[in-house]
């Protein structure tokens, strides 16, 4: 426990705050932001952790993040984060009442129905959850240590067996022993859920299948079925035997296929199926976000009035043709231009999965009557409209705030802010809060939260705060992150400037 980083100030927008203006301004909305919570069943035969290995060499290439060491701890992280986001009840700089929740996509890994129903008792919270699938009596995965399947590649928390070598993690990075985490990470136990209403954008990895395919019934198929792959052997094409899975097609000889047990809670869910899943909850509101519009049409952006003052604008970034970056179909695009413009008197809050930057996907996907919209495209519409002040996204699983100011120069322009994931290092939140500075200029202030966990100890596994700590610790030293995004001193946690921020704006309600 320590005091939190001070709030730096930033001002590249434009506008002159006045120095005194903490005493005169007032909140106009406070919300927590969750993002990239990746619930994710470790047992599932629709996964392709065995390519992981392949980007050891090349940790920003096209294979990373396939299998993590920690990831068969999601959900526990997911309980403990909002645990401790239900502890706030009001926002830490301006005291304003904490209005809502909402989770910016990939909430769950690979668009299961037992993923989702698993994220959706975390956020509701008075559920048990049973996060595991398959077998209910042991575990059945690349991280288990069946001697016939063993691989040194994957981290084996109660070692290896008799006679086989010791795994990587163990020998190279230093990575503990844990005997039996992988049934504690089974363990029924009781979700905390959130303490306000909660509200959902839709991510690729809640759209598709390893946030990459789009659900086929061959995919499900692999999904539901009693046939994992676990690794290749040498000589075989990895990205080959990876896109045999990933399409449901036959496997390539000289692949590794270990028999699990069935699950037809494994299932892969289409968009409609993902919002309708929604609306069978004990949290409010039902739907979370989504409409009975949304259920007829199956799309998912959305609008909510938080607060008076603000309107609040969901976006469906997921491009359904398939791959991971994002980016709009037309429809959805003049949308938003519409309801943007309906709300000139109002100040304008966007919500998506993908950043700006990660709208590059302009791959063409069912129902596509003419090009994609890329991000350059939306900005450049937001820039037009001065109600739109913020926009609160994820994706990149990095803490990152970025201005785009007014291209004519002028003051002006909106934020962008991006917050870090629940499955990589540092596993963090953040708090948002919304001021009128009543100098004519806005304030949104950015408090990074770290969930309240005891210190990693690998011997005691007996709650979910504990199991999350260990997960922590090991994402942080995660051998491909080390070497890759966190290879810096700040890595995935962002500079000081992308973490708790005060964020100046100048307020368009005040123009000339």
């Amino acid at each position: 426990d320590g005091p939190g980083e001070p709030h730096a100030v930033r001002t590249e927008l434009g506008g002159a705050p006045a120095p005194d203006r903490g005493s005169r301004r007032r909140p106009l909305l406070t919300f927590g932001h969750l993002t990239d919570l990746h619930v994710v069943d470790a047992q599932s035969p629709a996964r392709v952790e065995f390519v992981d290995r392949y980007n050891d060499t090349y940790p920003s290439g096209p294979f990373a993040a396939a299998y993590r060491p920690h990831e068969v701890l999601a959900t526990q992280v997911a309980d403990t984060m909002v645990s401790t986001l239900r502890s706030f009840s009001r926002g830490p700089v301006l005291g304003g009442p904490l209005t809502f929740s909402i989770s910016t996509g990939d909430a769950v890994d690979n668009c299961q129905f037992n993923e989702l129903r698993w994220m959706i008792d975390l956020l509701d919270g008075k559920a048990t959850l049973h996060p595991d699938s398959g077998d209910r009596t042991r575990y059945e995965g690349v991280a288990d240590s069946d001697p016939h399947y063993y691989d040194p590649h994957y981290w084996h928390p109660d070692g290896p067996p008799a006679g086989k070598p010791d795994d990587v993690a163990h020998t190279t990075y230093g990575f503990p022993r844990a005997p039996g985490l992988l049934d504690a990470a089974r363990q029924p136990f009781s979700t905390t859920g959130l303490s306000t209403p909660w509200f959902a954008a839709h991510g690729n990895h809640d759209g598709l299948v390893q946030g990459n395919a789009p659900v086929t019934a061959a995919l499900d198929a692999v999904a539901t079925g009693p046939a994992k792959v676990v690794g290749v052997q040498q000589g075989v094409d990895p990205n080959s035997a990876a896109s045999a899975v990933l399409s449901g097609k036959p496997l390539p000889p000289g692949t590794i296929v270990r028999p699990v047990t069935p699950d037809p809670d494994r299932r892969l869910l289409t968009r409609r199926q993902t919002i309708n899943e929604h609306f069978v909850t004990r949290g409010t509101p039902v739907g979370h976000g989504f409409t009975a519009q949304n259920r007829r049409e199956a799309t998912a952006y959305y609008t909510f009035d938080p607060a008076p003052e603000v309107h609040a604008i969901v976006l469906d970034t997921v491009n359904p043709g398939g791959l991971s970056d994002g980016s709009l179909d037309r429809p959805q695009f003049d949308w938003l231009r519409r309801e943007i413009e309906g709300a000139a008197a109002r100040l304008v809050v966007l919500f998506s999965h993908h950043t700006v930057a990660t709208m590059t996907n302009a791959s063409l996907g069912p129902g596509d009557t003419g090009p994609r919209v890329l991000g350059d495209e939306v900005r450049a519409m937001l820039l037009a409209h001065p109600q739109v002040v913020l926009w609160v996204n994820g994706h990149t699983h990095v803490n990152k705030v970025t201005s785009h100011r007014r291209a004519s120069g002028a003051p002006g322009g909106f934020w962008e802010l991006n917050t870090a994931s629940h499955i990589d290092w540092p596993q963090q939140s953040r708090l948002v809060e919304l001021a009128d500075n009543g100098d004519g200029t806005l304030s949104v202030f950015g408090t990074i939260l770290d969930f309240a966990a005891p210190e990693a100890d690998p011997t005691k596994l007996d709650s979910p705060a504990r199991l999350a700590a260990l997960s922590r610790e090991l994402a942080a030293n995660d051998w491909q992150e080390r070497s890759g995004h966190s290879a810096t001193v700040d890595g995935r946690r962002g500079a000081a400037a992308d973490r708790n921020v005060e964020l100046v704006v100048p307020d368009p309600r005040r123009r000339s």
